[in-house]
């Protein structure tokens, strides 16, 4: 048995390092935790949502991870419907309709960071 006990960070592939900063902190609320130079002419930016959990590493595209990727990350929200309304009023691209809600599945909805990356927000129950 290995002896992980916690998701600490995911990568997401960005075209612009600073306007993915400036995204994540400035639209979703996040904190910079990270910000250093790494390797050569390179950097390590590392984003985390205001209560904490697993961090977003910010990363220049390699391979195959290129931007503009379904990410498979999820965001959890005590009101989807509220951050909904206010990334649509922050010119975010979210898809236009939440999604569940009705019992069975929470409401959720996906939208986009400037590199075209896709996340999801679903409700915390």
């Amino acid at each position: 048995m290995l002896q992980v006990t916690q998701v600490v960070r995911a990568d997401i592939p960005v075209s612009d390092r600073d306007e993915a900063i400036a995204f994540y902190t400035e639209k979703l609320g996040f904190t910079l935790v990270v910000d250093v130079p790494f390797g050569d002419a390179d950097r390590w930016t590392e984003v985390a949502p205001p209560e904490g959990g697993a961090t977003l590493a910010l990363v220049r595209p390699d391979g195959e991870l290129q931007p503009g990727r379904m990410t498979g990350i999820v965001l959890a929200s005590a009101d989807p419907r509220s951050d909904h309304a206010a990334l649509t009023s922050a010119e975010v691209d979210v898809d236009d309709a939440l999604i569940g809600g009705d019992g069975a599945v929470p409401l959720l909805f996906f939208f986009r960071d400037p590199s075209g990356n896709q996340l999801m927000v679903v409700e915390n129950r």
